[in-house]
């Protein structure tokens, strides 16, 4: 059975049927609204195991227009990190944990892994720009522009020199 939590509100008032959630097994499931930018959790990063650290930077950086935000050697405990992310005024933003562990020069992904997604004003402009620099730095793109399956959404893929997918979706769209 569904369930509203009690007293849930959103800034306009009651909450909408969309806060409807099933329970966890053996309990409630309570959902709570508040304030943008006042949830006291948020997504900080997420972590990709690569091979070469800089060749990821570069590919981050130079293909994906992120900036390198701050690296972290742990030559003791035999790794190496890089956080790359969309830095320009917006702090609460995600960012991405390049992890190099020395010797280890690739990983096998399996079939778990979905991609990371970041929203672009021109799918296809996007790619026609980053084309050549992705393939140099040795990655690809993998599903040209056009609309997602069903939907109108304009989305691309391109994977990274690991193997990671990385999906462009048009803003808008």
């Amino acid at each position: 059975m569904w369930h509203r939590a009690p007293g849930a509100r959103t800034p306009r008032g009651p909450a909408p049927a969309s806060a409807l959630r099933r329970p966890e097994p053996g309990g409630t499931l309570a959902r709570s609204f508040h304030t943008p930018g006042t949830h006291p959790m948020r997504l900080l990063h997420t972590m990709l195991r690569v091979g070469n650290l800089q060749r990821s930077i570069d590919f981050y950086t130079q293909v994906l227009g992120m900036e390198l935000l701050r690296t972290t050697q742990r030559p003791e405990q035999q790794y190496d990190l890089a956080f790359v992310g969309y830095a320009g005024g917006n702090p609460g933003q995600a960012e991405i944990e390049l992890t190099y562990n020395y010797g280890v020069e690739k990983y096998e992904l399996g079939s778990a892994y979905g991609h990371i997604a970041i929203g672009v004003e021109d799918v296809a402009a996007t790619c026609a720009a980053v084309r050549e620099k992705a393939a140099a730095l040795g990655g690809a793109i993998t599903r040209e522009p056009g609309p997602v399956k069903g939907g109108n959404t304009v989305i691309a893929f391109i994977t990274d020199p690991d193997g990671y997918k990385v999906e462009l979706i048009q803003r808008g769209t």
